[in-house]
């Protein structure tokens, strides 16, 4: 299911809600910026978490007022990049959030500039 390719490199089953429901939603943007930083980089994106309905971000612990929710962020590992270095590209493209914690990096496109160490 959602099996589409919706840019060179990405399928909408990428960004779905894990609760296995197959639920989407996506900002145009934020695929626009995820695909210039493929683009940029020459690897795969694995995109970690993408969108999450109300009741899995609750679930998992996310924010109350997660981009997530809103399908604006993605938690991504671009291997064998270590989370920093993937920030430091992700800052140049221009994405409104920026979150980098241990094993991946938060990506967002939030109208807001917004960093953190998680």
């Amino acid at each position: 299911m959602n099996n589409i390719q919706i840019s060179k490199n990405f399928k909408l089953r990428e960004f779905q809600c894990r609760d296995g429901n197959f639920q989407v939603r996506l900002d145009a943007r934020l695929l626009k910026k995820l695909q210039e930083l493929r683009d940029r980089i020459g690897r795969p994106i694995i995109i970690n978490s993408g969108y999450r309905t109300v009741e899995y971000n609750k679930k998992i612990g996310g924010s109350p007022n997660s981009q997530h929710i809103l399908g604006r962020a993605a938690d991504i590992v671009i291997p064998p990049l270590k989370p920093r270095e993937i920030a430091e590209i992700a800052e140049s493209i221009g994405f409104g959030g920026i979150g980098i914690y241990e094993n991946f990096v938060h990506v967002d496109v939030r109208d807001k500039r917004a960093r953190w160490k998680g």
